[in-house]
Order: structure tokens, then C-alpha cells, then sequence
């Protein structure tokens, strides 16, 4: 990953690559699949794309905090960079969201799913403002799940989990949120319903939930995304299960893939919506796989800011803009039926 003033090649699909520097943004289109290129100084490879006739195009976003003010900021501690709005811009969740949805919309998706974080204190007029928005332009085509900004107070809004049925693939959106706390969970009754679910299913299957998976390293009841015993569960119920093909989350507001222990399938990470890189994902189902392509927010309102928050939490010695971006092949990449 670049640092500001370089020009990054941020998306590859089949058929397009995009580039920002800084706010500026050079998209490269009717590209060829699997196609080596050098533009701008940059050597990439367009995608493969998979085999058969394209299905369905469905979207996601996760972390969109309605209603956050400081971003940055952790707990009570001054350090930072801990950015705020401008004198007489408006609040920037609103911002980035809107920039998502406007771009999300023009690709007419067959659905939008939402993981999680949809608000910062789970307040009722920051639910509100996520209906109006969201509901208000997809309507019966929008999925959500709750996260854990929504449920700190113990509140019980977008729970429980949804079968979602589009042409050519299922996605099982569960709820992994433990109401008050921080870290993520499925229980039992949600793993014999997802079973039950996937010995139905007759496409390849997507689960999806705003906790992160655990794969390795220290185990401890006190890991930041799903507990360890229901993580390796969750790989196990892949392994027996064929049709399912990956698991994306989202809370880490990052860009990352690793691979499950016994079933050797991604478990995936999507950057959040509110600040650097500021992006949303979309997927292309055709009948030989899913191709993930993640997309930055190109809206010049949403430039200017997710460009102010490259740095932030360096005063914790965090390098955020790599973090948060990860690489090329975090982002954008094939999901192979099994």
C-alpha cells in the first residue's frame, strides 16, 4: 500500500481497474479477464471470470455508524489523530453512506446485505436515519444484522437470522452480536438452523455475520470477533458442507482473507464505510463462482474526508492506511464453487 500522494490501484474486476490519487480518481474500463496490464507505473492482473452466465450482482456493506461524531477516537484518550467535521460540513456517516449508496444503486444489486455496526450507540434516531436512508432506496431488497455498536445497551434491534435466496448463490446472514459486549458469538440454535439450511440448499452458499473469525494464535474468551470454540464450529460445519464457499464479516474495519483450518475456504474481512479506505463490496455470481470486487468510495465529498483519515490511530504507532486497505488480493478475488 502506497503512502498519500501516490497513486494506488485500489479495484480489479474482470473487466475494470480504478486508481485514486488522493481525491482524484482514474477509472480504467472494458478491460479483459485475466490480463496483465501496466498503468500509471502499476503491473496488475485483471481478474478471471468465472465460467457460465452471470446470475446475480448483490452488495454489502458493514461499520456504517449512524451517529458518530469523533472519529478516531478511543475511549476517552486524547491521542489521535482524532478527526471531526469541518465548520459546516455535515455529519460524515451521512456522507460516506450516501456515497455508498449512490454508487451501489446504479448497479441495480438483487440485494444489499448490511453486517453489522449500523449505528455508534444504538440510539433510536441513529436507527432512524440508517432506515431512512436505506430502507428509503432499496426497500425489500436490503438484509441487516445487527453489530455490537447496536446492541451495547442490551437493545434488540435487527436481530436474529435471515435465508437470503438470490439466482445462483444463498447467503445465510446470521446474528453474532452479544448484547453488551464487545466480542461475537453463534450459539447452538443458530448453528442446527444454518445445518438444516445448508443440507436444503441447491446453489453455492455465502454466510456472512459482523464478527470476524477466529483461525489462530492465542485462544481466549476475550478474542475481539467470534469466540474460538464457535469459530473452529463454524469451519467444521464448512467442512461438512461443500456448498458453502466462504464466510465475509465485517468490525475490523480492514481488508483481509484467510483460509478456514479444516475447510480451507476464505474467511474474509471488509473494510468499513466511515472513514479510510471508506468501501463497500460487490459480488457477481456467475455459475462457475463469485468474484468479490471491492469498491472505494468515489464521491467527491467521501474523498475528501476518507483522505483525512489515512492516519489515524498513529499516535498509537498503528500504520492505518495499511491496515485498513490491506492488499489487492484482500479486496477484489475469485470465490471457486467446490
Amino acid at each position: 500500500m502506497s503512502s498519500v500522494g501516490a497513486t494506488e490501484l485500489t479495484t480489479v474486476a474482470d473487466n475494470l481497474a480504478v486508481f485514486h490519487h488522493g481525491s482524484h480518481v482514474i477509472r480504467h474500463e472494458n478491460l479483459q479477464p485475466d490480463t496483465s496490464y501496466t498503468e500509471h507505473g502499476i503491473d496488475f492482473r485483471t481478474l478471471p471470470r468465472p465460467t457460465g452466465k452471470l446470475l446475480s450482482t448483490f452488495t454489502t456493506v458493514n461499520d456504517v455508524h449512524f451517529g458518530e461524531t469523533e472519529c478516531g477516537r478511543i475511549d476517552d484518550r486524547p491521542d489521535g489523530p482524532i478527526q471531526r467535521p469541518l465548520p459546516g460540513e455535515g455529519p460524515y456517516p451521512v456522507t460516506m453512506n450516501l456515497g455508498a449508496v449512490t454508487e451501489m444503486r446504479a448497479l441495480h444489486p438483487d440485494a444489499v446485505i448490511v453486517k453489522g455496526d449500523i449505528t455508534n450507540a444504538g440510539l433510536e434516531e441513529e436507527f432512524d436515519a440508517f432506515r431512512e436512508m436505506y430502507y428509503g432506496t432499496f426497500g425489500e431488497k436490503l438484509f441487516v444484522a445487527r453489530g455490537n455498536h447496536d446492541a451495547y445497551q442490551g437493545q434488540e434491534v435487527f436481530t436474529g437470522d435471515t435465508w437470503i435466496e438470490l439466482p445462483g448463490i444463498a447467503i445465510a446472514l446470521i446474528d453474532t452480536t452479544i448484547p453488551t459486549q464487545t466480542t461475537g458469538r453463534i450459539d447452538p440454535s443458530q448453528f442446527e438452523w444454518i445445518d438444516a439450511q445448508l443440507h436444503k440448499a441447491t446453489t453455492p452458499v455465502i454466510i456472512m455475520g459482523h464478527h470476524q473469525q477466529w483461525t489462530d494464535g492465542g485462544r481466549s474468551d476475550d478474542y475481539f470477533g467470534l469466540h474460538p470454540d464457535c469459530s473452529d464450529e463454524l469451519d467444521m460445519l464448512c467442512a461438512r458442507h461443500a456448498n458453502v464457499i466462504a464466510y465475509t464479516a465485517g468490525h475490523t474495519h480492514r481488508h483481509r482473507v484467510r483460509f478456514m483450518n479444516e475447510s480451507r475456504i476464505p474467511t474474509i474481512e471488509i473494510g468499513c464505510i466511515k472513514d479510510f479506505p471508506g468501501t463497500w463490496a460487490e459480488y457477481r455470481v456467475y455459475e462457475g463462482g463469485v468474484m468479490q470486487i471491492v469498491h472505494r468510495i468515489s464521491t467527491p465529498d467521501a474523498l475528501s474526508w476518507s483522505e483525512r483519515c489515512r492516519f489515524l490511530y498513529q499516535d498509537f504507532g498503528v500504520n492505518y492506511q495499511e491496515y485498513a486497505m490491506g492488499e489487492l488480493t484482500d479486496r477484489c478475488l475469485i470465490l471457486p464453487i467446490r
